[in-house]
């Protein structure tokens, strides 16, 4: 589940603790489990017979996302031109990448509605859970002009434990993010990096036709930058530890495929 920084360039992030003594173990992003059909169905899609040469290549290895079909190859997406720059959407690797998203988990404005503080090993348990999954959640980095700035969660909303607290389409897609730096807050720059990530969905993901986000609904400065992003906000919807910001991006006449 998702929640805001307080700035609205900080992005969203999963919600904050529960009451104790409540058990949240259903609503963890990774426990729904897939039909065993729809398994098989993805096993039997064949692969790509003919990528295209401009996107970037699989980075592979042992950190990256298993089930990454789920998302359609987030690997795969390249990058996008932006008014700050080229920017660009590239799974995490754990061992290269989980020390600089540690530091940003640590600052205090992203960590009063990420709660992944402390040590490093909270952040890399917080990315493995998703590495090791199916691929309905992938975590990335952003990085503007080849630097990493930010971080992003990329995940099938259809499949998450969202979709038991309002209703979802087959293959709506969710976005959690944060900026990872001050000095990249409250200029902007999180709404052309909302804008541009919701334009790459909507480019690679054929099927999908709508993208999802959830801030909190007190931090109204981030549901202004998704409005700002050509987002709407459909509901206001009770999640584990908060109440939040439903707010869509419709897929437009001009990104139909």
């Amino acid at each position: 589940m998702a929640s805001t920084d307080a700035r609205p360039d900080a992005g969203t992030a999963p919600g904050t603790d529960p009451e104790p003594g409540t058990d949240t173990d259903e609503e963890d992003t990774l426990d729904l489990q897939l039909p065993e059909e729809f398994v098989t169905l993805f096993r039997e899609q064949p692969a790509d017979p003919d990528p295209d040469p401009g996107l970037a290549p699989d980075p592979g290895g042992p950190d990256a996302p298993t089930g990454d079909d789920l998302l359609d190859r987030v690997a795969h997406w390249g990058p996008t031109a932006t008014p700050e720059g080229l920017f660009q959407l590239v799974p995490v690797r754990l061992d290269q990448d989980a020390a600089l998203i540690g530091r940003w988990m640590n600052d205090p404005a992203v960590a009063a509605f990420w709660e992944l503080a402390g040590p490093q090993s909270v952040t890399e348990d917080h990315l493995r859970t998703q590495l090791t999954g199916d691929g309905r959640s992938v975590p990335c980095l952003g990085l503007l002009e080849g630097t990493p700035m930010s971080y992003w969660e990329v995940y099938r909303a259809d499949l998450d434990p969202l979709a038991r607290h309002c209703p979802v389409r087959p293959h709506d897609t969710g976005l959690h993010l944060l900026v990872g730096d001050a000095a990249d807050r409250g200029r902007g720059l999180g709404t052309t990096l909302i804008r541009a990530v919701a334009g790459l969905v909507l480019t690679r993901r054929t099927r999908c036709t709508r993208v999802l986000a959830e801030p909190d609904l007190r931090n109204t400065p981030s549901v202004a930058a998704f409005r700002k992003a050509g987002f709407e906000l459909a509901a206001e919807i009770d999640l584990p530890g908060k109440r939040a910001a439903l707010m869509v991006r419709e897929r437009g006449a001009r990104e139909l495929p």
